[in-house]
């Protein structure tokens, strides 16, 4: 059965289309069906309102052809840019099917819709500004702009542009399955919404996946603190950032929240401090915010680490950890560092954000929530969760904080690392959806429930 989540490159998803293929499709039903569906959208946004849908030469273009040739069967006003004559027995076939008018690329095509098909996700080189021009005249001529597959001059696999400016879509109709760039910064910013058209392709089973909405469980009949899960959060120099990592894992599920620092910090009621850890019936313990780098914070993070029980470490963590070339993490660790503590931790690695999560898992034997605009959950067995796009409000101080949190209650409920990061990431962007603009963290964790009672 295809999978709705799966996340294919384009070398999976040309051998998807093939398994199709040999088992007695074709090429021209593939580009009809995809067509066809992605047509449905661009429907539902022109209706009968000028659509001008610019087709390139090759399957991409062909997709094109049999969008322009489905509304017109509707009865909408639709006219084909051909920026080039197709290539291909398909994409030739759907150029013959279609029965409209058909300008060349230096045609003044004005409308409510502008209609991306230029090139699709095979492509690897550097867009022509010729091109380019192109894309930005179209775009700026029409009131809405719709990109087929992925917008043309995007790098399916990792997301980068092929050229130093491209035009925003409004809407962005992935055909078969999802890939990197739909999800990947730089590409993502210029998707505007993400449809998906089911074109019966199966996902191979080390595919990655879009990090799909959890399903999480009220405590049992029988439950008491210790069973829901104690998790113990240790802080230092600066304890107010280790009171909200408490803040937003006491309100995900944990049973049970202790947490230690030099000093007092202002804290719920229900949250036991100490100034020293303690790692009695810890099933998680979260290191890192507010910690500090000097030789106190040191010994703390040594001793978190040989207390054997399952850890988060975030933050100042994360410092002391590249500082000491990541020793051996004995027990089970989610690691959740930004860009620039993902290369001191792991240095300049190449490839796309994907390729270097799951290479920093591996060497790590951690889960690694790689967290940004966009976000990449890894976990050494190879499994791959990439998020959705968040709210950008989320760029506030502290929202990293309340991330880390929730990674601890939730490793302290259920236990399973990747799985814990995977709920915590998405629980955090539900909670800051729910928020509104122009939140606080603070803010942030008083939506934690609510986004958590949406899954259960």
């Amino acid at each position: 059965m295809p999978d709705p989540d799966a996340l294919l490159t384009v070398a999976q998803m040309r051998a998807a289309e093939e398994a199709l293929i040999a088992s007695g499709s074709s090429v021209e039903a593939l580009m009809e069906l995809a067509g066809r569906g992605a047509a449905e959208w661009v429907w539902r946004v022109a209706g009968r309102q000028r659509v001008t849908v610019l087709c390139g030469p090759g399957n991409n273009g062909g997709d094109g052809y049999v969008i322009a040739q489905s509304l017109r069967e509707r009865g909408g006003d639709v006219v084909v840019i051909a920026a080039g004559e197709p290539h291909g027995a398909a994409a030739m076939s759907a150029r013959q099917a279609y029965t409209g008018e058909v300008l060349g690329a230096g045609a003044d095509a004005h409308g409510e819709v502008f209609v991306d098909c230029l090139f699709g996700t095979g492509l690897s080189r550097a867009v022509s500004g010729e091109h380019v021009a192109l894309l930005d005249k179209l775009a700026r001529s029409h009131r809405l702009s719709i990109a087929v597959d992925v917008p043309s001059g995007v790098d399916a696999d990792s997301g980068a542009l092929l050229a130093p400016t491209l035009p925003s879509y409004d809407l962005t109709i992935a055909l078969g399955a999802w890939k990197f760039a739909h999800m990947l910064m730089p590409s993502a910013a210029l998707m505007g919404s993400l449809h998906l058209v089911d074109i019966g392709v199966d996902a191979p089973g080390e595919a990655a996946h879009v990090l799909a909405a959890p399903s999480l469980t009220a405590p049992a009949a029988d439950a008491h603190k210790y069973r829901r899960g104690l998790a113990m959060v240790v802080g230092g120099a600066m304890p107010g950032a280790a009171s909200l990592a408490a803040e937003a894992c006491l309100r995900a599920g944990a049973g049970y929240v202790r947490l230690s620092a030099p000093q007092p910090a202002p804290a719920s009621h229900a949250i036991v401090q100490s100034r020293e850890p303690d790692f009695d019936k810890a099933k998680a313990v979260l290191i890192g915010p507010g910690l500090g780098r000097d030789d106190a914070a040191l010994a703390l993070l040594e001793t978190a680490l040989q207390a054997g029980v399952p850890t988060v470490a975030d933050a100042d963590a994360l410092w002391l950890l590249a500082e000491r070339k990541m020793p051996g993490l004995r027990a089970p660790t989610i690691l959740t560092p930004h860009e620039g503590e993902f290369i001191r931790l792991f240095g300049e690695a190449k490839g796309s954000k994907v390729d270097r999560a799951r290479t920093a898992a591996t060497s790590s034997g951690s889960v690694i929530v790689y967290k940004g605009p966009d976000t990449v959950i890894a976990a050494p067995d190879g499994q791959v969760a990439v998020a959705r796009r968040a709210s950008t409000w989320l760029s506030t101080a502290g929202t990293g904080d309340v991330l880390a949190g929730l990674c601890a209650s939730r490793l302290a409920v259920g236990g399973d690392p990747f799985r814990a990061a995977c709920e915590a990431v998405w629980l955090h962007a539900e909670a800051a959806r729910l928020a509104g603009p122009a939140f606080a963290a603070d803010d942030l964790v008083r939506f934690i429930p609510q986004a958590m009672a949406d899954r259960l």
